[in-house]
């Protein structure tokens, strides 16, 4: 079927779906595969509930009755449709990555344009070769600006899902230790993240760069870029205290974050950034920041039965792991625990990474640290401080928690740690 085609039915449908638990009436569903999955099993499914067409490619599956549409690759169709669609809309489309801070950017970038203009932005982190399309095919005639978080673990990535994106702007958060087992190191990581820079170029659109980061202003120069954030005295955006949530100086106003931890001022000032660059009034981006509230484990300050708590457990790397412990390390307070998981996906330079962060405690002793995790178990130290447990269980049969008067507590690990768990434990 030609993407014509298949557009005018999910112009006709009430949206795509990809999963028959969560059918609606009259949707247009894609049955995609996976290592332990085939969407097309499901397509008679799909119709029983109630779905207006369904897209496969597998032959056994088709039925002539009009209800089955066949393709040679049912996720190539998904991602065809969605470029197809975006072209259609016609839309200026703000396409982001970076290895840390894409998805809290994403929802500060949302929360201040959203002031101006009926934006559609990446639900939670649906940001891969599914969640892209997606989100494009979210977005309908009432959308006047869309946001598209993209995520990559190795090389050519983000330059696919640019290519079904087409961003007319780009932002890239940092480049850090993530995900290095994928991208080959740190090296791979610039050059699989950059990728959005060549989309950006090679069309002649724009990039926002942080100008604190001198590899980002090296990658750019040549690019039609706005910048932000060069920590001069006459810069507009300014960090006024981080002794706890964030406050921050733009345009004689005093903007409250509800975020916490000083990385996350460069995640506030792109979207502030953004907002002036898209001619936001300034009171209406000081209402956005400080409305904005992180939530699904990021960033989280909160209490509980005497203990206050940053949680941050939705994922970690070496780098943002040691950014949360040197905002952790600064922040006021007498008893401090730091409980800490395995970060993931470091592939050879696991116990190298996992033996610097405790390295760094044990050099910069301030309170203690409880680590969780194969690798962590694995760490060579001598000090008093840190105390390590292979399992989560194994930290749960401790007791440790059970007998641990008020403290301040850091909680940070990879989401497969899932150490938000702990909370169940005060």
């Amino acid at each position: 079927m030609k993407i014509e085609q298949l557009h005018k039915h999910f112009l006709e449908s009430s949206g795509v779906c990809t999963d028959t638990r969560k059918i609606t009436p009259n949707c247009l569903f894609f049955a995609l595969k996976g290592d332990n999955f085939d969407g097309n099993k499901f397509a008679q499914e799909a119709l029983d509930k109630g779905a207006l067409k369904v897209v496969i490619d597998d032959l056994r599956y088709h039925k002539n009755t009009g209800d089955t549409i066949i393709t040679a690759n049912s996720l190539q169709s998904l991602q065809k449709l969605a470029r197809y669609h975006r072209e259609h809309l016609n839309i200026p489309i703000i396409g982001l990555t970076g290895s840390n801070g894409k998805t809290t950017s994403k929802e500060l970038i949302n929360a201040v344009l959203s002031k101006k203009f009926k934006t559609t932005a990446t639900l939670g982190n649906l940001n891969n070769h599914i969640g892209v399309p997606l989100t494009l095919l979210s977005m309908n005639e009432e959308t006047e600006l869309g946001i598209v978080e993209m995520g990559a673990n190795h090389l050519k990535e983000i330059e696919t899902l640019s290519k079904i994106a087409l961003p007319d702007f780009g932002y890239i958060t940092n480049f850090g230790k993530a995900h290095l087992e994928g991208f080959g190191g740190v090296e791979g990581v610039i050059k699989g993240k950059s990728e959005l820079y060549k989309s950006i170029a090679d069309r002649e659109k724009l990039v926002f760069v942080n100008a604190n980061d001198a590899k980002q202003m090296e990658l750019t120069q040549n690019m039609n870029r706005y910048t932000f954030g060069k920590l001069e005295t006459d810069c507009p955006i300014k960090l006024m205290d981080a002794t706890e949530t964030l406050l921050i100086g733009y345009d004689n106003l005093e903007i409250k974050s509800n975020l916490i931890g000083i990385y996350n001022f460069h995640n506030i000032a792109a979207a502030i950034a953004m907002g002036a660059y898209f001619e936001v009034p300034p009171l209406a981006i000081k209402e956005a920041i400080e409305g904005y509230t992180p939530n699904m484990n990021r960033s989280q300050l909160m209490e509980k039965n005497g203990h206050k708590i940053i949680l941050d457990a939705y994922n970690a790397n070496p780098t943002s792991m040691m950014a949360a412990l040197q905002n952790f390390q600064l922040q006021k307070g007498e008893s401090k625990m730091m409980i800490l998981g395995d970060m993931f996906e470091l592939g050879p330079t696991a116990a190298e990474e996992h033996q610097s962060i405790a390295d760094f405690i044990a050099d910069n002793p301030f309170g203690m640290a409880y680590l969780i995790g194969e690798n962590f178990f694995g760490i060579q130290s001598n000090s008093e401080n840190i105390t390590t447990f292979k399992t989560f269980e194994d930290f749960k049969n401790s007791g440790i928690l059970e007998s641990t008067s008020p403290s301040f507590m850091l909680i940070k690990g990879s989401r497969g740690m899932a150490l938000e768990r702990t909370l169940e434990l005060l």
